[in-house]
């Protein structure tokens, strides 16, 4: 059985490079010795026949517009994952189309698909820098925000709480929005690349899902060795003691 990874829109959400989440999942499905594939879906003729998880990056506020219109055309296949259990990963702009909508500095206002609740709204500044949140699924998790917009009414599970940045904002000190296997985050990285152990979470579910075991392959454990020095660098420089995993 090949797991099918969809990289939903790379062309327009891909500004942060948060595409490459659905080459993470792939590539530690591999090395834990699963056949994977990523799928690169620009518009709903594209869909595979099967989908094992959905990956949706960021993109800029000019193409919001063109994002949702495709995104629109798949909202009952959105629906359906999320009531079937499969896991979709949505960063920046890509989760706020999934919201209930984004309102814009303008006063000019994006209907997102309603698949997460709560909406993105304009602060008085663009906030970026390292973002650090310590999660109860996943540990501590590493990355960094680059948003306008402030997250609010997420009648949802947070991803966590924050540490180090702003996340959601309004003082809230939460980060992210989870429903059941459907995530929302502001964390650019790419976040799975940064943080192993959220990656394998997720390929656990896929793997569950489809009748197979996961377990992290060699390979992984010697790419994960990087990524915990460059996460251990980033925590100091955010003043977040390591042992405050």
């Amino acid at each position: 059985m090949t797991l099918t990874i969809v990289s939903m829109l790379p062309m327009l959400q891909n500004t942060n490079g948060d595409a490459e989440n659905a080459r993470v999942l792939a590539s530690r499905a591999r090395w834990a010795g699963l056949d994977a594939t990523v799928v690169e879906v620009e518009s709903a003729a594209q869909l595979p026949h099967r989908v094992d998880a959905v990956v949706l990056g960021s993109g800029s506020d000019a193409s919001l517009d063109e994002s949702r219109t495709r995104l629109l055309s798949m909202h009952d296949e959105f629906r359906r994952w999320g009531t079937e259990g499969v896991p979709i990963l949505s960063i920046g702009t890509g989760w706020e189309l999934l919201s209930w909508g984004v309102e814009l500095a303008n006063g000019r206002s994006v209907e997102g698909l309603g698949i997460l609740p709560g909406r993105a709204v304009p602060r008085a500044s663009r906030v970026t820098g390292d973002l650090v949140v310590k999660s109860p699924r996943f540990g501590m998790l590493v990355g960094f925000e680059n948003h306008a917009r402030d997250y609010i009414g997420a009648e949802a599970s947070p991803l966590g709480r924050t540490r180090a940045g702003s996340g959601n904002g309004r003082d809230s000190g939460q980060e992210g929005a989870v429903m059941g296997d459907v995530y929302g985050t502001h964390l650019h990285g790419p976040v799975l690349a940064k943080n192993p152990e959220f990656a394998d979470r997720l390929l656990e579910t896929i793997a569950s899902r489809a009748g197979l075991a996961y377990a992290p392959g060699d390979r992984a454990r010697t790419v994960d060795e990087y990524a915990a020095a460059a996460r251990a660098t980033q925590l100091a420089a955010a003043g977040v003691a390591v042992s405050g995993r």
